[in-house]
């Protein structure tokens, strides 16, 4: 922890920026608390980060977040994380069916919130995560909101776990 307490702010952010889907500014934030003490109080500076930012930039972190099993997967425009954490749910090996229903509930989740639907995909399987989706679409998009950054908050965990 050491090593990371003395970082620079760029250098920090070059190792950390990426826990947060296209949104670097969470890292940016969180080197202000240095000194870290261990994994847990960095992780914690960086969800602090996170939710202390105004809403309008918790949105736009949602947001930064691809469609599971959607257009950029396809184009293979996906950040190697993301890549990787669909694989891992097998969001990379659908069925034609499999793939339209990832359709439907990505179309139907964005219209109903604005937003793409966000799950820790290393804690699901692609089954699960098509349940989870349909359950979450009865969700207020106040409690939508909430459990979105929560499931953003479990990836970077993981994240930062590869990371360190």
């Amino acid at each position: 922890m050491e090593a990371i307490n003395e970082l620079s702010h760029d250098a920090f952010v070059e190792r950390f920026g990426a826990l947060f889907e296209h949104s670097p500014w969470v890292a940016e934030m969180a080197w202000h608390d240095r000194p870290f003490a261990d994994d847990d109080a960095l992780y914690d500076a960086l969800v602090a980060a996170m939710y202390a930012a105004p809403r309008e930039r918790r949105l736009a972190l949602i947001r930064a977040h691809p469609d599971l099993a959607g257009k950029a997967a396809i184009e293979g425009s996906l950040t190697a994380s993301s890549t990787r954490e669909q694989a891992s749910a097998g969001l990379d090996r659908l069925t034609p069916d499999e793939y339209a229903a990832f359709m439907r509930t990505n179309t139907a989740y964005r219209e109903r919130f604005g937003f793409p639907f966000v799950v820790c995909a290393r804690e699901h399987t692609k089954e699960s995560i098509l349940r989870v989706a349909g359950e979450r679409l009865e969700n207020s998009e106040d409690e939508e909101f909430r459990v979105a950054l929560q499931e953003i908050a479990k990836i970077a965990r993981l994240r930062l776990e590869e990371t360190l």
